[in-house]
């Protein structure tokens, strides 16, 4: 399948599968989200090695992005894809046999390398099949799908967990993910669109790291991941010293996710229109800076609701624009590759913020430190439009 100038009835008919795959795996990973913990907990997991479960998560993920998108330039999104999603709804299954903390932890080792898997390899599908002139709105309607599915995800595996017990969730998880097998076998493109010659792994390294534009996009990515990872990483513990309680922490997170989610179609279709989507991610991830600063400073619940709703909007308008970015200053032929890179900054960010942040809060207060990552994020977003702005100049 090759993309042309306009959309088809084709192209909307694959991209409505990816949607669809998509947010039935995002909400089927999310649904563990409140019940891992706890479980964990239950089976004697001190709080460290809850924290180890989410971290062998997230560095397997940023370890093994890259290598699974380029993988699925050599063999096709579809075979990883479907690879990626058998092997996250093995870890669902596993999570019910587990009985130790320990073995947790290998099976949120193995759910990173599913989820390395997928997300690279469907972010590339999407804009395999999608018109140059249509990657914004595609990936805006790509993404609202996995946003949705991260805000409903919580709040369902919370419900099903009190109704049926903690482990029945992640059964429900894994039948609802591989159900997705079938449904991306049957319904996802069968050959991935790989235009061109495929390279030696060497090369193709060496052209995306001389490439400036898509270098500035990964700086902006790690920027914009590191902020947003002190958001949902230290936010429940900001709430809990203004003394709110888990009620108001889901309800600012949903706020946050729901603004992110309704901004993504719009500022999509807004980045398929404007001359230049650096733009959009500079404007966007400046609003996420200040909405950062903001939210240190906040001591009310109603300021709370509205600098996530700041911080959500600031997000859709940045990522929408930022994927579709990466997606265009890239050969196709290494466009899975790119969104493995793309995909490990996303998490290494995030990571690196919940590593390194808890200390400047201890030292200098939910204030301090909120402020400090909105500077950080302001700072990086000033290099990526110095860096960026050169590139482009230099490849016009």
């Amino acid at each position: 399948m090759t993309p042309s100038d306009s959309p088809t009835r084709s192209y909307a008919a694959a991209l409505l599968a990816c949607c669809v795959v998509s947010f039935a795996c995002f909400l089927g990973s999310y649904l563990r989200i409140p019940v891992v913990p706890l479980y964990a907990t239950e089976i004697g997991a001190s709080t460290a090695q809850v924290g180890a479960i989410n971290a062998a998560f997230m560095l397997m993920a940023g370890l093994l992005a890259i290598p699974s998108g380029l993988l699925s330039d050599r063999v096709g999104r579809r075979a990883v894809i479907l690879g990626g999603l058998l092997v996250i709804a093995g870890s669902s299954f596993l999570l019910y046999l587990s009985t130790t903390p320990g073995m947790m932890i290998g099976v949120y080792l193995l759910f990173g390398i599913g989820l390395a898997a997928f997300s690279p390899s469907m972010m590339s599908c999407v804009a395999d099949i999608a018109p140059r002139t249509h990657l914004g709105r595609a990936y805006g309607m790509y993404t609202i799908a996995s946003n949705v599915a991260m805000m409903l995800g919580p709040a369902g595996g919370g419900l099903l967990g009190r109704m049926l017990g903690l482990r029945a969730v992640f059964l429900v998880s894994g039948g609802l993910t591989l159900a997705m097998v079938f449904v991306a076998a049957a319904f996802l493109p069968a050959t991935a669109a790989i235009p061109g010659p495929r390279r030696a792994i060497r090369p193709a390294f060496g052209e995306l790291r001389r490439n400036r534009r898509f270098r500035a996009c990964l700086l902006i990515t790690l920027g914009g991941c590191f902020g947003f990872g002190v958001f949902i990483t230290f936010l429940p513990l900001h709430l809990a010293a203004l003394g709110k309680d888990a009620g108001h922490v889901g309800l600012v997170f949903a706020v946050q996710a729901l603004a992110n989610a309704l901004s993504r179609i719009p500022f999509g279709r807004m980045s398929d229109r404007v001359a230049d989507r650096g733009t959009l991610v500079v404007g966007g991830l400046a609003g996420l800076a200040v909405a950062l600063a903001l939210t240190g400073l906040s001591t009310t619940l109603a300021g709370l609701l509205g600098c996530a709703a700041l911080l959500g909007v600031s997000m859709g308008v940045a990522f929408t624009a930022l994927a579709a970015l990466v997606a265009d200053v890239v050969p196709p032929e290494l466009r899975g590759m790119a969104m493995g890179g793309y995909n490990s900054c996303i998490y290494l960010g995030m990571m690196a913020s919940a590593a390194s942040m808890g200390t400047v809060i201890a030292r200098f207060g939910f204030a301090g430190g909120f402020c400090a990552a909105g500077a950080a994020t302001l700072a990086l977003t000033v290099a990526f439009r110095v860096v960026y702005r050169k590139a482009a100049s230099g490849a016009a």
